[in-house]
């Protein structure tokens, strides 16, 4: 079993930045593929990134692609989001996930391939 814990959200305005990191224990981050997602008040959960097992592959949603970017430091067992330039329509409550699956240079977006979640972050973005 996976368990993750986001830290770093809070209150910013626009144009501001956040890091977002994400805990992983019980099971060694190297052997992950790493997903962001986001759930805005009124919508559905969407993919914001993700980055491979070992680092090599990173993709992004279009609507952040430029302005957020994800790391990870395997040693220390923690992924980061990295977000810059924030708007307004970034508020979201923001979630990492663990594909225990996914091998290579491929990583996916659809939450349905993502084992593990977190409890989430709440990231607000005053305008």
């Amino acid at each position: 079993q996976v368990q993750l814990v986001e830290s770093g959200g809070g209150l910013v305005q626009a144009g501001g930045s956040l890091r977002l990191s994400c805990a992983a224990s019980g099971r060694t981050l190297s052997t992950l593929t790493m997903g962001w997602f986001r759930q805005a008040p009124g919508k559905e959960r969407e993919f914001v990134g993700a980055i491979s097992r070992g680092s090599t592959i990173t993709y992004y949603a279009d609507s952040v692609k430029g302005r957020f970017t994800i790391s990870r430091d395997n040693a220390k067992n923690t992924v980061y989001l990295q977000m810059n330039n924030l708007k307004p329509e970034d508020t979201a409550v923001y979630y990492c996930a663990a594909d225990r699956t996914t091998l290579g240079l491929v990583v996916r977006r659809s939450q349905s391939d993502y084992d593990y979640w977190g409890q989430g972050t709440q990231v607000i973005v005053s305008s």
